[in-house]
């Protein structure tokens, strides 16, 4: 049950990051890059996630995957502050 919820958590930060890269494309919003960027950072994170738990359980994996939480959030952090409309 883990897994299933796992990779639906991964294919919902995918097509999110999809659709906002897509949105981006066809407007450039410089919002919707960073925001696209953040969700494709965070499915690479559930990615190690389900790596972390599921297909390695006896590996510790946590610190790269904090690592890749924090490198999914701060493009968008860049852009919240630094980015003006």
């Amino acid at each position: 049950m883990a897994a299933v919820t796992y990779m639906l958590c991964a294919l919902t930060a995918f097509a999110c990051g999809w659709s906002l890269l897509r949105s981006y494309i066809k407007n450039r919003n410089r919002l919707l890059l960073w925001s696209g960027l953040c969700f494709a950072g965070l499915f690479v994170n559930n990615l190690l996630l389900i790596v972390d738990r599921i297909l390695f359980p006896k590996t510790d994996l946590t610190t790269y995957r904090l690592l890749a939480a924090l490198a999914a959030l701060l493009p968008l952090l860049y852009g919240l502050i630094w980015e003006e409309d």
